[in-house]
């Protein structure tokens, strides 16, 4: 086992790069990348970064130079021998040759495009642009670089005895963390905490702990460079951005209102058992259920990623039965900022209603709150998502408003289209 703290000190950073392979990124990147490679190779799109967090003065803590450095070094990257035969040959979510030969061929030839850097306001103006499946992978990869560069601005200052401190305190209010999960039966629990992670040494030492800590309980983590490193299963479906991105593409408000559901035709072609999952709140969970097509009901279950999460189970499990479908045999993913008291709490209220799994984020992978002078190394909401497809602009709704993205005029169209109502303001914590 790697001893971080001692790697920080010796400042051996720069032998370190932040991403190390293509496949460090999540396991549903991959997935929807040959979704899109199947469906829309050929739409133009343009991704950006985003800081909620505006208090936290990226620009003013991560050297530029440092910070093109790690981007120039992604942009290096290919697929190594090893890792393209671990894709073609694994078996994921039980299916063998998950990857499409076509597909793996066009990834193993990739290099990801050129980026736009820019300071404006104390903050990163990251883009990046061009053919879908190509700027769809920096998503990922861009995220984890500056949340670790903010990191090693914070851990430069230290010196060998705080760090040795630091990390023995993070290693032990993780594992407690662990001991208060230990006694829930029949819990699943994935890591899901790679776009925000503290880094790649800590995301990989929390995996290991999870494995130690709760055995079968852990059901495997989103980063496939850890998964094909520690012999896990690579865990993920899909995302905000396909519905952000077929609804942009949409031409007229009667397309708009299907294009959530088009989607999920694509996908249902694609894969069964548990990758049928619905991600229903990009617009709206309560009006997207309420339209949705009978076919969707037979899917294996829904994933919450936002608002109440309890409500949004609620309004599932409601769904389901008026659709004469068993709740009990239904999969309900839970991925919305959890820690450990909400993940008890969710798990009381609907274990025997419905099958329960939990992604555990950020609070797994970088909780270092209360462990700095100031906080310095809480984590903070930074996310990258595409803002325009084929030159018009992307919305995102979400049942959370303080999570929603696109122009305002664009924003009230799509809640006209969708039907969305008032909604309840939710603090944003990751």
């Amino acid at each position: 086992m790697v001893d971080i703290s001692t790697r920080v000190y010796n400042h051996k950073w720069k032998i370190d790069p932040i991403v190390r392979s293509l496949i460090d990124t999540d396991f549903y990147k991959l997935l929807m990348c040959q979704s899109v490679f199947r469906n829309k190779p050929d739409t133009s799109v343009t991704f950006s970064l985003i800081n909620r967090s505006t208090d936290i003065r990226l620009a003013e803590m991560v050297d530029e130079g440092e910070l093109r450095e790690q981007l120039d070094h992604v942009r290096s990257l290919s697929l190594r021998r090893g890792e393209s035969t671990w894709m073609r040959g694994n078996m994921f979510y039980g299916k063998r040759q998950m990857f499409r030969s076509d597909f793996m061929e066009w990834f193993e030839n990739l290099r990801l495009p050129a980026y736009e850097l820019e300071k404006r306001d104390g903050q990163y103006e990251l883009t990046f642009e061009g053919s879908w499946p190509e700027v769809m992978l920096w998503e990922i990869p861009a995220l984890a670089i500056l949340m670790e560069l903010r990191s090693r601005a914070v851990l430069n200052s230290m010196k060998k005895f705080e760090l040795q401190i630091l990390y023995a305190r993070a290693m032990t209010k993780l594992w407690e963390k662990i001991e208060r999960l230990q006694p829930l039966q029949e819990l699943k629990i994935a890591d899901f905490g790679t776009r925000r992670r503290h880094s790649y040494l800590w995301q990989d030492w929390c995996v290991q702990a999870m494995i130690e800590g709760l055995g079968d309980k852990f059901s495997g983590t989103s980063n496939c460079h850890i998964a094909m490193q520690r012999d896990l299963e690579a865990v993920g479906t899909n995302a905000h951005e396909l519905p952000m991105i077929y609804s942009a593409l949409a031409e007229t408000d009667d397309r708009l209102a299907e294009a959530p559901y088009d989607v999920l035709r694509d996908w249902h072609e694609e894969h069964e058992g548990n990758l049928r999952i619905i991600l229903p709140d990009t617009y709206g969970t309560e009006g997207f259920l309420k339209h949705a097509p009978d076919w969707l009901a037979g899917w294996t279950g829904i994933r919450i990623d936002s608002g109440d999460p309890a409500e949004g189970a609620e309004t599932a499990i409601g769904w389901w039965k008026s659709k004469g479908e068993d709740p009990a045999k239904k999969l309900v993913i839970f991925s919305d900022g959890l820690d450990t008291d909400k993940i008890i709490e969710l798990h009381e209220q609907f274990s025997g209603r419905v099958r329960i799994s939990f992604g555990w984020g950020t609070l797994l992978t970088n909780d270092f709150r209360g462990l700095t002078a100031n906080d310095a190394l809480a984590p903070f909401s930074l996310v990258c998502k595409a803002i325009s497809a084929n030159g018009k602009p992307t919305v995102k709704l979400s049942d959370n408003p303080n999570k929603a993205i696109g122009p305002e005029s664009e924003v009230e169209r799509y809640k006209r289209v969708f039907g969305v109502g008032e909604q309840e303001l939710m603090e944003v914590v990751v």
